[in-house]
């Protein structure tokens, strides 16, 4: 079996943990990047399911959450920029863990998105790319009458930036304490429907373009955080990708939920489901 967790140290000092589940001789791997203020730990199950059908599971640590060893504060910030960073490191320490593994990156909500810049700006490094319950937060994507609730969110959620120094999620239920530049990047992907990043001179948006990757997209019926259009807006941003999706229903889960975290109880359905989306057609 892989080692159970791996220390990795970023070249800024940040450190934290990256857990390892699955066969030591697994021919392919997943580098799972966890939704917005989700620890890693909360994806055991998940991680578990694909170790019992022979695939490993690196669980990337987000800066600010689990064993990450900073916080966010008005004195302490970050942005996407060090977080692309940060699954760069995690990607090398699974890579010395695991030299003979072949690993795809994947997500959930945020982490899926991270996962696709990630990937398009360093394809020689995954083999694909795998989409849980993940789009692009542009509100002009989301129905007619989440529109304008959409807008407002954006609108509070900086005034509580401007008065916080960082974003208190853990206090009003919406992801966890973030820290502000997260928020203002964010925010400016909903706003606008395109990854532009303050200290990062790569066009995002035109390496997204050109990807030619495999894409596994599964989206969940009753995903109020992300409607079928924001998925549909994602993959838009992949025209030369071989995108396949499939939609999970509330009769797939033994708890009759098919939205944005009951899966993660129940991760099964959703394993089931990137296996078939794998699997070429034929």
């Amino acid at each position: 079996m892989l080692p159970s967790t791996t220390a990795v140290m970023t070249p800024d000092g940040h450190a934290f943990d990256l857990a390892m589940h699955g066969p030591a001789d697994a021919a392919t791997g997943l580098l799972w990047l966890p939704a917005m203020g989700v620890p890693a730990r909360k994806y055991a199950r998940f991680a578990d399911a694909l170790a019992q059908r022979g695939i490993a599971c690196a669980l990337h640590e987000w800066r600010g959450g689990g064993t990450s060893t900073v916080r966010a504060s008005r004195d302490i910030d970050w942005s996407y920029v060090q977080l692309l960073r940060d699954v760069d490191a995690s990607r090398d320490a699974a890579a010395r863990a695991a030299p003979g593994i072949l690993w795809r990156i994947g997500g959930h909500s945020l982490g899926a998105q991270l996962a696709a810049l990630a990937l398009a700006t360093a394809r020689d490094r995954y083999d694909g790319l795998v989409v849980v319950g993940a789009g692009l937060p542009w509100w002009r994507s989301f129905p007619p009458w989440q529109q304008p609730l959409l807008l407002g969110v954006f609108a509070t959620f900086k005034l509580l930036v401007a008065a916080c120094g960082y974003f208190p999620g853990d206090r009003i239920g919406f992801a966890g304490r973030e820290a502000r530049g997260v928020i203002r990047d964010w925010t400016r992907s909903g706003l606008t429907g395109s990854y532009r990043l303050d200290g990062d001179g790569r066009n995002f948006d035109a390496a997204l373009a050109v990807l030619d990757a495999p894409v596994e997209a599964v989206h969940f019926a009753q995903d109020r955080y992300v409607p079928a259009g924001s998925l549909e807006a994602l993959v838009a941003k992949l025209p030369r990708a071989s995108t396949r999706r499939i939609e999970l229903i509330p009769s797939h889960f033994a708890g009759g939920r098919a939205d944005h975290f009951a899966w993660m109880r129940d991760p099964a359905p959703v394993v089931d489901a990137l296996l078939r989306l794998a699997t070429p057609a034929g």
